[in-house]
């Protein structure tokens, strides 16, 4: 994000929606080990700034006090509902993800260990699960998730595409769920707002609270999604494989096309974990392929030069070059056009007309990262989400997603998701990484 998105966030942005005001006593204290004595509660006047410079805090002026920041996650002192009669609802969306299985366990371990809730129902495929019969719905307890963190995908199962939220509301008020957990992207955020506004505009008392899941790292206002790292962490092997096949052929070149719909940064962090890339290709950076100055004469050069080379691809770079009908998927995302079709014809057309040998190695390996099981970072990550997704719904908190920023876990309005999107900003630091460990040029376009 810019600065002048930054800036366009006020403090009345961050304040989080609650059901009410706090009504029971937290059995936190009660039920974790006695000799510890503590509980961290959550301090309800404290705040995490929204700014991290000395900078954008002088444009905004004024005192600390008056500074936008995000509410602390994690435990509160009263809670809005009664835990013993509390069902909650637990769904994942979208696509898969390194971790959902983890974020599953989270909420079932500490909704049903800590708090003792009354049930845990979880949701197959998706929203799906919310229109449809009975089969679409499993009984989630401490021993139903015993295991699973040590699979990938998800349990529970998922599905694109968006579901009326009056129909699922009826669901949920039928089976008495008061509280919702939505594991999903933007799109699936998008549609936990519709639940929580369909619920408070019928009067059905609902808490609904997210938990951002998208291995392109692009939703706003948080560090990084859980799966982050992961992927690019098993993005980087791939890399490694295409280097290795490149350089034991002559002319040999390794293309790989990594996620990224919008945002490059798995291709930025899976280049810079591997330092053999030698070219960065991703939506934010535009550039043209064919000519003197595109990308395909600067990839022929390179394998002159060195006799081999590696390229790596964000699927969403390049869009501007790639002819695609201008149609949706399920989930109302746009339909990319194939960036690894465009650049192996061009590459293959430029190494042709100058007599060049070509040995092209292609690699797309985007499924085979979604559906690996999460590193121990993430792991760790995903534990700490659904604990603060849990507190923050208990205490009656709403139409919000939990997350990190600046190090700390945050309760964020929904709405703040909808705000833009998390991408590389061409003139930021990550990017300059990038061209310092490639040596890459900042290719220009025609246009």
């Amino acid at each position: 994000m810019n600065t002048a998105d930054r800036l366009a966030v006020t403090a009345a942005d961050l304040e989080v929606q609650t059901l009410g005001p706090p009504r029971f006593r937290s059995p936190l204290a009660d039920l974790l080990d006695r000799r510890s004595q503590t509980v961290n509660y959550v301090d309800e006047d404290d705040g995490v700034l929204l700014d991290d410079t000395r900078g954008l805090a002088r444009i905004r002026g004024g005192g600390v006090e008056d500074l936008p920041a995000f509410e602390p996650g994690g435990p509160r002192r009263m809670l809005y509902f009664d835990p013993p009669t509390v069902t909650a609802g637990i769904v994942t969306c979208g696509g898969l993800c390194p971790g959902l299985n983890d974020v599953i366990r989270g909420l079932v371990l500490e909704l049903c260990e800590r708090y003792r809730v009354g049930q845990v129902i979880g949701f197959r495929n998706g929203f799906r699960g919310l229109v449809d019969g009975a089969a679409d719905r499993v009984s989630l307890t401490p021993d139903a998730v015993a295991g699973i963190d040590a699979r990938g995908g998800t349990m529970l199962g998922t599905s694109r595409g968006g579901q009326d939220p009056d129909e699922m509301v009826d669901t949920l008020a039928s089976l008495g769920v008061n509280v919702l957990f939505v594991i999903g992207g933007d799109g699936s955020l998008r549609g936990a707002a519709q639940i929580a506004d369909a619920a408070a505009a019928r009067g059905v008392e609902l808490a609904v609270v997210g938990v951002p899941k998208t291995i392109d790292n692009d939703i706003p206002y948080i560090d990084h999604s859980f799966g982050f790292q992961t992927a690019f962490t098993r993005a980087a092997e791939s890399i490694r494989a295409a280097h290795t096949e490149a350089a034991s052929t002559p002319n040999g070149l390794g293309l790989v096309k990594l996620m990224g719909r919008h945002s490059g940064f798995v291709a930025c962090y899976a280049a810079l974990a591997h330092h053999d890339v030698d070219l960065v290709l991703i939506p934010e950076a535009p550039f043209d392929v064919a000519g003197d100055n595109g990308v395909a004469a600067y990839i022929l050069s390179l394998v002159k030069r060195q006799g081999h080379a590696v390229v790596v691809v964000a699927e969403g770079a390049g869009q501007h070059l790639v002819a695609r009908a201008p149609t949706v998927d399920a989930s109302g995302n746009l339909v990319l056009g194939d960036v690894g079709v465009l650049l192996r014809q061009e590459i293959t057309a430029e190494f042709a007309r100058n007599g060049a040998e070509l040995n092209l190695r292609y690699v797309d390996p985007g499924y085979a990262i979604r559906s690996v099981r999460a590193n121990g970072y993430d792991v760790v990550y995903c534990a700490r989400l659904a604990h603060a997704a849990v507190h923050a719904a208990l205490s009656g908190r709403t139409k919000m997603l939990v997350g990190r920023w600046h190090g700390r876990i945050v309760n964020i309005p929904l709405a703040m998701t909808a705000r833009g999107r998390n991408v590389v900003d061409p003139d930021g630091d990550l990017w300059l990484s990038v061209l310092e460990a490639t040596g890459q040029p900042v290719f220009a376009t025609a246009a």
